[in-house]
């Protein structure tokens, strides 16, 4: 057994959480936040039996596709200690996509 552990971008929640149970497969949702942009991210925990792993993986990579926004840059950068700008500026960043952790998993009860 498995166990996925998928971080997506909140504009890609509902649609991905929809396919997994149409498909017959259990979902867990977390919400959580990202780092550089600070954006709301939803962490999906799904419990597979080895030989659906890859019917669940087809599915995020089907529905969580990267793609290219504009977002502000916060005004100080990670690693430029006591450098400030006085104002954010525009950059182009890549978003979406999905993180996956896949685990295994030597027991699982539900009670």
């Amino acid at each position: 057994m498995k166990l996925i552990i998928a971080i997506v971008q909140d504009e890609d929640t509902s649609r991905l959480v929809s396919s997994l149970m149409k498909s017959g497969f259990g979902v867990t949702k977390l919400a959580t936040t990202g780092g550089f942009l600070r954006a709301g991210n939803t962490t999906l925990l799904i419990g597979v039996d080895d030989e659906k792993l890859h019917a669940v993986m087809e599915i995020i990579e089907h529905v969580c596709k990267s793609r290219k926004q504009m977002a502000t840059a916060p005004a100080t950068m990670p690693g430029m200690s006591g450098m400030y700008s006085a104002s954010t500026y525009p950059v182009e960043v890549t978003v979406g996509g999905a993180t996956v952790f896949v685990l295994s998993v030597d027991q699982f009860v539900k009670l």
